[in-house]
């Protein structure tokens, strides 16, 4: 099982639509098996995969599955949960674990525990591994995606250390650009706090064994850029953008986050601005790429419709070779 954390500092760049569709495709065309973690406290994803009426039962029983019950048990001190239950979204041909408004109350938590982490208290290591432990239940699936917040804060700290890798959706702006150097900044910062917790750690056997690791950035995706033809008829962003777009290589290798990608492209794949496709996708609860007439899909939709699956192939395609 490959852990894919989706993940930005910057907000307002795609990132959940991007994940939804690349999952939708690697589960619908490429044969593997997906589970969805919505860890964003706004719960966009949840609301993408399900209807209206599924996200009102959902949140109006109490006992209800979502991403807050993996941290619920270790806020009363119970430790790990027995079990995590998914739900199916099944015009996206994945399962989902939902999101949750409450898990953003266990930032405190996971902020106050993770002083005992880098003290090498156990029970603090045990609650920044909250994530490793639930992906211990979900190890039969191919791939665990997981939807995060724009934070660098407590939970996504423990989201990328349970994740083996991390991809970054972009917008082609200045905004992104530093957003890298603050991600590399983080995670180097956080890294070597862990290590040095585990390293003085006064009962190293009593620290559970699950997987962590300093996740690997495998590249980023831009996305929602205007594009035009170029005479060979390559989609090519406007100058505005692209000005940008030749940026991002550098600024990621200054800032050391991908070194076993040097001298590879990190872009792995553009997805353009496909307009009213969009909210037709999120109002349907289904991918970009399937939707069809019952959608209400007409005229020149169609053939938007087909580009859509060409571009999202391409992106899962690359993906796919990057954490095999």
């Amino acid at each position: 099982m490959h852990s894919v954390a989706f993940f930005n500092n910057k907000g307002g760049v795609g990132k959940t639509t991007l994940l939804c569709n690349v999952a939708a495709c690697i589960a619908t065309y490429h044969g593997k098996s997906v589970c969805i973690v919505d860890a964003d406290p706004q719960c966009n994803a949840t609301q993408y995969f399900f209807d209206d009426e599924t996200v009102t039962d959902l949140y109006s029983d109490p006992d209800s599955f979502t991403v807050y019950k993996v941290l619920e048990p270790l806020s009363l001190g119970e430790g790990y949960n027995d079990e995590v239950v998914v739900k199916k979204a099944t015009r996206f041909n994945v399962d989902v674990l939902p999101g949750d408004p409450r898990l953003a109350l266990t930032e405190d938590l996971l902020a106050r525990d993770w002083g005992d982490a880098r003290a090498g208290e156990v029970r603090g290591i045990r609650t920044s591994l909250a994530f490793s432990e639930m992906l211990n239940k979900l190890g039969h699936y191919d791939y665990v995606l997981f939807d995060v917040s724009p934070s660098l804060g407590a939970i996504n700290r423990s989201i990328m250390l349970s994740s083996d890798y991390f991809i970054s959706p972009v917008s082609l702006d200045i905004f992104s650009l530093k957003a890298f150097e603050n991600i590399a900044q983080w995670i180097e910062g956080w890294w070597r706090e862990w290590e040095s917790g585990l390293k003085n750690s006064r009962r190293p056997q009593s620290i559970p064994k699950l997987h962590y690791s300093k996740p690997q950035f495998i590249g980023y995706v831009t996305q929602s850029y205007l594009a035009k033809r170029d005479k060979e008829g390559q989609r090519r962003a406007v100058q505005a953008y692209e000005n940008i777009r030749q940026k991002i290589d550098q600024v990621i290798a200054d800032n050391g986050l991908a070194p076993q990608l040097a001298g590879q492209s990190l872009e792995i794949g553009t997805v353009p601005n496909l307009f009213s496709l969009v909210p037709m996708s999120q109002s349907n609860h289904t991918p970009i790429f399937g939707l069809n007439a019952g959608d209400g899909v007409v005229g020149a939709h169609f053939a938007k419709v087909k580009e859509a699956l060409e571009i999202f192939q391409k992106v899962s395609l690359e993906f796919l070779e990057r954490t095999k």
